[in-house]
């Protein structure tokens, strides 16, 4: 018999705000964090605007020595890490039986760009000797989760996913898994990315996938508006605890929603393109519906991946149909990255976390920027101001290059 799972804990570092409370009132206020980049000097390129944390020290979450040996979004885990813990009412790091049915699933859809980029310069300019030792455990994807592991005495799985911008939702989906399975009993799991550097951003550019309103970089990222430009690259991490719904009701823990129910599948069809007939996405979410034993009808919110390309939007709105039939017509879709960007490996786990912020306060952050619906996208995107409405159950979208899609499902407990 498959296990209960209850979201217990979140934590968000985003370009609108760090830590839960300041992420969600700005989402609920439809602020935007897209702004001019600061990381370096991008005076000289295509696209000189980005969605960047602000007033992140690294040093205020852990010590000297370790901020200077990880990557930016390893530091970015590390301290949302904490800030989940806490949320779940964890205060130190487990032991015993405990900690051996504890784990961690924290992705990154790139991994350590920023310090791949500078420490190949001192390579070339001061020679191999001067290369740091800690390079390679600084910039590999899975050290986020070893990290985490580390710090807080977690002997269950440690693992970590790396699937473009579905990485976050995968994470969140297998550490489910696991504990739906009896494998563990607590995951914390989501993802972290920071890759605005300038090769991130080159190439990204050069991929044509960003937007390239740097006139006006607040108003350049518009999921499903008629004069989408493509996405907005941001930074940051979002993450969730997961637990055995029977053992956070014994320990008196918070619960923000269950995890319902999780879908992959694969377009097969294109290296970044969604398939022409948005079937890869429609796919993932039935298959998301069916392992959640719900009906479609049961579902009053979609957290869409809204990335504001022109072909993207209009084929998840397709594929939304499609899934949904004629119910579509009663759904309510945000996206969260009209605000945020598109925080690529971090995105759904940032978005998995708005989700059951959504279903715990009954309230539904607005799509800003979309001042005319383009063509085919015909939904209620909830353009203009937050709404207050019961979500029974809620569906988050999430698909990356490869052709790799992800949905997860959650509901109220």
């Amino acid at each position: 018999m498959k296990r209960r799972v209850a979201v217990t804990g979140v934590g968000l570092i985003t370009p609108v705000g760090i830590g839960k409370d300041a992420t969600w009132s700005a989402l609920l206020a439809g602020q935007s964090g897209v702004g001019p980049i600061s990381h370096f000097d991008a005076s000289d390129y295509a696209v000189r605007f980005a969605a960047e944390v602000e007033g992140f020290t690294a040093t205020d979450w852990m010590s000297r020595q370790q901020a200077r040996r990880f990557d930016r979004f390893i530091q970015l885990a590390l301290a949302t890490a904490k800030m989940t813990f806490a949320d779940a009412g964890i205060e130190k790091p487990l032991e015993g039986e405990e900690a051996l049915r504890a784990g961690t699933m924290i992705g990154s859809g790139i991994g350590g760009l920023p310090m791949i980029e500078s420490t190949h310069a001192t390579l070339l300019e001061r020679g191999p000797a001067k290369v740091t030792p800690f390079f390679i455990p600084g910039v590999i994807v899975n050290l986020a989760s070893g990290l985490v592991s580390i710090e807080w005495g977690l002997q269950g799985p440690n693992s970590a996913t790396c699937t473009a911008c579905s990485t976050g939702t995968h994470a969140i989906g297998e550490a489910f898994r696991l504990i739906q399975s009896g494998k563990a009993d607590r995951m914390i799991c989501g993802g972290a990315e920071a890759v605005i550097c300038p090769l991130g951003v080159a190439g990204f550019a050069a991929m044509k996938a960003l937007s390239t309103r740097n006139d006006d970089p607040q108003a350049a990222s518009r999921p499903f508006d008629k004069d989408r430009d493509g996405f907005v690259i941001g930074e940051g991490c979002g993450l969730l605890m997961l637990e055995d719904l029977d053992t956070a009701r014994e320990r008196g823990a918070r619960l923000y929603a269950e995890m319902l129910g999780y879908g992959m599948s694969a377009d097969a069809y294109h290296v970044s393109a969604p398939h022409e007939t948005g079937d890869g996405a429609r796919r993932v979410m039935l298959n998301a519906l069916e392992d959640s034993g719900l009906s479609s009808d049961t579902v009053d919110y979609v957290n869409a991946h809204g990335t504001s390309t022109p072909l993207g939007d209009r084929l998840e709105t397709e594929a939304i149909h499609q899934a949904f039939g004629e119910h579509a017509k009663k759904l309510v879709v945000t996206s969260t990255k009209s605000m945020i960007g598109h925080l690529l490996g971090a995105a759904g786990g940032v978005e998995a976390v708005v989700t059951a912020l959504s279903i715990a306060e009954g309230k539904l952050h607005p799509t800003i920027n979309l001042d005319e619906p383009g063509e085919g996208c015909d939904l209620d995107y909830a353009p203009g101001d937050a709404r207050e409405m019961p979500i029974r159950a809620a569906l988050t979208n999430s698909f990356g290059f490869g052709g790799t899609n992800a949905a997860l499902v959650l509901g109220k407990v």
